[in-house]
């Protein structure tokens, strides 16, 4: 451990003490020597004006009047906080092919500033930590602005959306209400004015987008987890139904692992197989996870959408009839 961790430590130790910390027990956990420990102490009062309290025979401790408000300078973390902040930096600068790179460009600069503060010149290998996304959607970045803007600042937002099932292009009037990352695209959740409901739409297929002054409708948490988030994927909505699905042995070893739904139930057959059963509203997501699979995956239930993975399969096949 070496000294930066060692105080943010000392500092935790004392900071949760409710009573005075011998110096044998600091040694013990911090692992350094009697002189070592004295030394951090010293820093820690002097240079961090700690109120640290106590001597060498009873212990130390942070004063019960100004213990349980101090907090050390600054940004401290320790070596296994440090790798994580590196790690999200590498995901804020590599991920959405560049998306707000220009925006991200000051926040991401004092990110490497304090990485490299805070390792004591040492140069990280950030060349090993690594983000592929995986088919993520051309953004716009003016959209992804204006809606990220409206869903913080609680204001109105209008418009033009293309469905992508359809390619109807109409213009919309929205309460934004949250936006999600779902499987590296966003999407907004909005309370749709014109509609009188709550709709999801795809950020990519968002256009001309603008914020106006009129506040927003807000929709209680627990409303939009109901509609939003009860049913399959990002296709959501009240479910319509449960689906079973059965997995091959091999693909058990993916699958039990997977979390597809919040509600799902997975069990392993006596065979080796996974049986998995989930809520799902809209079927288009839910078929393309399955067929995904392919011969590894089997829908039993309902048979509505076992004859619809069918038909699916049969389609795919005639291409091939050829």
């Amino acid at each position: 451990m070496d000294r930066y961790e060692r105080i943010n430590a000392l500092h935790r130790i004392l900071k949760s003490a409710r009573y005075p910390v011998t110096v044998p027990r600091l040694q013990d956990e911090l692992g350094c020597s009697r002189a070592t420990v004295y030394r951090d102490l010293a820093f820690l009062r002097d240079g961090l004006m700690a109120p640290v309290t106590g001597d060498g025979e009873a212990g130390f401790r942070y004063d019960a009047s100004e213990g349980g408000r101090f907090e050390l300078p600054g940004l401290w973390l320790n070596s296994e906080e440090l790798h994580a902040l590196l790690a999200a930096q590498q995901l804020l600068s590599r991920s959405g092919g560049g998306l707000l790179s220009s925006a991200l460009a000051p926040l991401q600069q004092r990110v490497e500033k304090l990485l490299e503060e805070q390792a004591g010149g040492k140069r990280w290998p950030v060349e090993r930590v690594r983000v592929i996304a995986s088919r993520p959607r051309k953004l716009d970045e003016h959209a992804f602005r204006a809606v990220a803007s409206a869903v913080l600042g609680r204001k109105r937002l209008s418009f033009e959306y293309r469905a992508r099932s359809t390619d109807e292009k109409t213009r919309r009037t929205v309460s934004p209400q949250r936006i999600t990352h779902y499987r590296d695209n966003w999407y907004l959740d909005a309370w749709d004015h014109d509609r009188e409901a709550l709709r999801s739409f795809a950020v990519d297929r968002i256009a001309t987008a603008k914020m106006h002054d009129d506040a927003a409708r807000d929709i209680g948490e627990a409303e939009l987890d109901e509609h939003l988030a009860s049913s399959y994927g990002i296709f959501s909505g009240p479910p319509k139904g449960w689906a079973t699905i059965v997995f091959s042995a091999k693909a058990a070893r993916w699958v039990a692992d997977e979390r597809w739904h919040s509600q799902q139930q997975g069990r392993f057959l006596s065979d080796g197989r996974y049986e998995l059963k989930l809520p799902y509203s809209g079927t288009r997501e839910l078929l393309m996870d399955v067929l995904h699979y392919g011969s590894d995956a089997e829908i039993v239930e309902p048979p509505v959408l076992r004859e619809q993975a069918r038909a699916l399969l049969q389609l795919a096949m005639s291409h091939y009839d050829r």
